[in-house]
């Protein structure tokens, strides 16, 4: 009989942790690889930090880590359906983080608003609350490259009217201690200054109707 007490009890863990996971918020973290935790050890990337953040502001919320190293809008525009599909529950919110590697290589900025365009087009259908986390292009393209690239985000923010978290590295870029080695990816303290940064804009669309 202890045996079976004890099967029993456990199992009705297992089933009050899936119902309290089922009630809590889902965040889809959607990017590149400065959201998807570039070089950093597990718990220290922008998903667990967020997650956490959002948690000790008493927010139950869960936050997928859909950051893929390397990807440009064009790719991520690819694979936005497969990670819907992949969730077992739908988003309550997005947050679109790309443009950074079309920036970095060069890339027509026209192509990359029209990547954004449908990522964003295609949660808007789904009726999924979006945040759209900008990027600005470095110095070293030119002011014609940064003037028709960094008008993008507000412009799609605006045609979309979801809110804009106006530049994701806000408040690292130009520190060495917040990045790691190669000076372009956060560090874990630099991901802690992003989540402190963007966390207000992520609770809101989670606390409002």
């Amino acid at each position: 009989m202890t045996f079976f007490r004890t099967a029993f009890a456990f199992l009705a863990l297992l089933s009050m942790s899936a119902a309290a996971q089922a009630a809590d918020k889902l965040v889809l973290a959607f990017g590149d690889s400065l959201m998807a935790g570039y070089r950093l050890p597990p718990g220290q990337g922008f998903a667990p930090q967020l997650e956490a953040a959002l948690r000790k502001q008493g927010i139950a919320a869960r936050v997928h880590n859909a950051g893929v190293s390397g990807d440009t809008t064009a790719q991520g525009r690819a694979r936005l359906n497969w990670v819907l599909a992949s969730l077992k529950a739908r988003p309550d919110v997005v947050i679109v983080e790309l443009g950074a590697n079309d920036m970095l290589r060069g890339l027509d900025p026209a192509r990359a608003e029209a990547n954004l365009d449908a990522i964003l087009a295609e949660l808007s259908k789904r009726r999924i609350k979006i945040l759209l986390a900008g990027m600005v292009a470095a110095p070293n393209l030119g002011p014609d490259y940064a003037k028709r690239f960094n008008p993008i985000y507000a412009r799609l923010a605006a045609k979309y009217r979801v809110p804009l978290y106006p530049f994701f590295l806000a408040g690292i870029v130009g520190d060495r201690s917040l990045h790691i080695g190669d000076a372009i990816h956060p560090n874990a303290r630099g991901v802690s200054v992003i989540v402190k940064g963007i966390t207000p804009q992520v609770g809101k669309l989670l606390t409002s109707r």
